[in-house]
């Protein structure tokens, strides 16, 4: 029997890029399936009782960087922890991971890779042309693919997919969901390892 995972996440963060790695593995350890579902990053924190992490007391930011620097050691994953362009608006290219879900492609290497663009290169995710380049290196036909993804099926797609987050009780990135339960964070990636044994 298949095992299915729902991947929400904001294709801006910082945790779902740290991520990025073991998720995979443990992906692949178990022949699993996962549907990929970037959702509305300011929609979710005005609607489940989150804070921007710009606007949160400056206590908090400053623990948040002190956590990012811990877990990027602690992982290996080089990452910069101030990059250019964020945030940046990501609508546009969580519509072209829908987008490229629509077709039954595998949308895994090019969210992996929006993140990556974000946290490691300092690419701008808002600018079409960037997008159009990471959709190429992915292997996609970046053009139809942009296309596509600018149609209002993909902007009701990532509007609903976001609405049927947050009925799901999903209030951060990255979130897992298997079998009903909820594993948020990159930090419970050892949990749903564990339960997907089962």
């Amino acid at each position: 029997m298949t095992k299915v995972i729902d991947y929400y996440h904001f294709l801006l963060s910082p945790w779902s890029y740290l991520g990025i790695q073991r998720f995979n593995s443990v992906v692949t350890k178990h022949g699993a399936v996962v549907n990929y579902k970037p959702i509305s990053v300011m929609d979710t924190f005005d609607n489940m009782g989150g804070t921007h992490p710009s606007k949160r007391h400056p206590s908090r930011i400053k623990h948040r960087m002190v956590e990012l620097k811990r877990w990027s050691k602690h992982l290996g994953i080089t990452m910069n922890f101030e990059p250019a362009f964020w945030p940046a608006d990501q609508t546009l290219a969580a519509q072209m991971v829908y987008a490229i879900q629509g077709t039954n492609g595998n949308a895994g290497p090019f969210s992996d890779a929006i993140l990556t663009a974000v946290w490691a290169q300092d690419r701008n995710i808002a600018d079409e042309n960037v997008l159009t380049e990471i959709a190429r290196e992915c292997g996609f036909d970046s053009s139809a693919l942009l296309a596509q993804a600018k149609s209002d099926a993909m902007a009701q797609t990532y509007s609903k997919t976001t609405q049927e987050a947050h009925e799901r009780d999903v209030f951060g990135s990255p979130t897992y969901v298997y079998k009903g339960e909820n594993f948020w964070g990159q930090d419970r990636i050892d949990f749903l390892d564990k339960a997907l044994e089962n």
